[in-house]
């Protein structure tokens, strides 16, 4: 298997500088080097940007599925509880069900390996997603403790929030939970709740945040807590996101997730489009190219206290790599525009694991299982069969079934 490689003629985006028309070296899975070349050099001649692979901080591996479950028209959620009700009732999680749990966690993957992530994190107790996360072909983050929420009627996840909370603490773990997802009373008290507990730190990674008080921001900012933006999944569930923008001033670590798309985003690139649209119909003005991308690539690796080994191109770190074709001159406006076509390669800890046929060697040369696709009529590669995973979606459930999230070419 090949030792070391390095492509050259890219623009690299670091946290320092953009570098244009440089080489990105890669050895054992690292990046090695920024302006190095390896014996085995692929020049791509300029065409590409060159991002650190994207995060998705939030996700519910078993629930990517397809159509949405929301409130009925002209009306929204309380709590979160009420759409997780119409949710298992609905017909769609019945047809959900007939599908192997590892074909649902293979579709997730898919899911996020085609929107140019290869570390994501499943909100769910590891008693349960454990024996699936081994088989993906991305990164699942399992370094980190739970809970469902803090409710009465939060679902039992975990051993508690107490003890939970205790084990992040002693690993080093992020200590992740729903947060204020609703407007009853109950559900407003999250940070009251988890600082009686004596559970409210820089550990805490808090998902949603929609019934945040500007004292509730203050409580955030004051213990280095991260708040996960999810808007997609705000807006269609309760017509309402977070305030996002007290947050932000607030200085507070903030990282965007895609939620389930059962209620969220079909990707996270669809996401921080949204996100987008979202911050300009709230404040009417524009949020910062450079600030979603940071909430993608370094803040969510802040948030699951894995800083130093990914989220942005440095030497030492893991080569998590994302070459896109851009759209605009400027790396962090193409950034946000990035389509699921537009992913010429991706990484994970150097291997290649989705890309164009230009770099079918390179997959050749690591000795990946991987197949042939058309995504927009352009020919693909990528680790394992999605096509062959769908297929077998297609028989469980007796009809051609298709999800946005999919790219593939029939």
């Amino acid at each position: 298997m090949l030792g070391s490689y390095s492509i050259s003629g890219l623009s690299i985006v670091t946290p320092e500088k953009l570098f244009e028309d440089s080489s990105i070296k890669v050895e054992k899975g690292n990046i090695t080097g920024i302006g190095s070349k390896a014996d085995y050099d692929i020049d791509v001649k300029g065409r590409y940007y060159c991002y650190p692979a994207i995060i998705n901080v939030h996700d519910h591996m078993r629930g990517n599925y397809l159509p949405k479950v929301g409130p009925k028209e002209g009306t929204y959620y309380l709590n979160w509880h009420f759409w997780d009700e119409d949710l298992k009732s609905a017909p769609v999680y019945h047809e959900r069900e007939k599908n192997p749990v590892e074909d649902l966690y293979l579709l997730s993957a898919y899911k996020n390996l085609f929107s140019g992530v290869v570390t994501v994190n499943d909100h769910f107790p590891h008693n349960i997603n454990g024996k699936y996360i081994p088989a993906l072909p991305i990164k699942v983050n399992q370094n980190y403790t739970l809970a469902h929420a803090v409710e009465s009627f939060a679902l039992d996840w975990g051993d508690g929030i107490e003890v939970e909370h205790r084990r992040a603490i002693e690993k080093n773990f992020p200590f992740i939970i729903h947060c204020a997802e609703g407007f009853d009373a109950e559900t407003q008290s999250a940070v009251q709740t988890l600082k009686k507990l004596d559970c409210f730190d820089d550990h805490n990674v808090l998902i949603h945040c929609i019934g945040f008080s500007d004292e509730d921001i203050k409580s955030t900012q004051k213990a280095g807590a991260t708040i996960v933006w999810c808007p997609g999944s705000n807006m269609f569930m309760f017509n309402v996101t977070c305030k996002i923008r007290k947050i932000l001033d607030a200085h507070i670590n903030v990282a965007i997730g895609t939620d389930a798309t059962h209620s969220g985003s079909p990707n996270i690139l669809e996401e921080i489009r949204f996100a987008a649209q979202t911050y300009k119909k709230m404040y009417d003005e524009e949020l910062d190219e450079k600030i979603l991308f940071d909430m993608t690539t370094i803040n969510p690796a802040i948030a699951f206290r894995m800083q130093h080994q990914i989220g942005s191109i440095e030497e030492g770190k893991l080569a998590d790599l994302l070459l896109v074709k851009p759209r605009h001159d400027d790396p962090y406006k193409a950034f946000v525009d990035i389509r699921m076509e537009d992913i010429e390669l991706l990484t994970l800890d150097g291997k290649p694991v989705y890309g164009s046929a230009e770099f079918e060697d390179l997959f050749k040369q690591y000795e990946v299982d991987y197949t042939q696709i058309k995504v927009k009529k352009r020919n693909k590669v990528v680790v394992g069969d999605p096509a062959g995973l769908m297929a077998r979606i297609r028989n469980a459930v007796g009809f051609k079934k298709s999800f946005d999230f999919i790219p593939i070419d029939d």
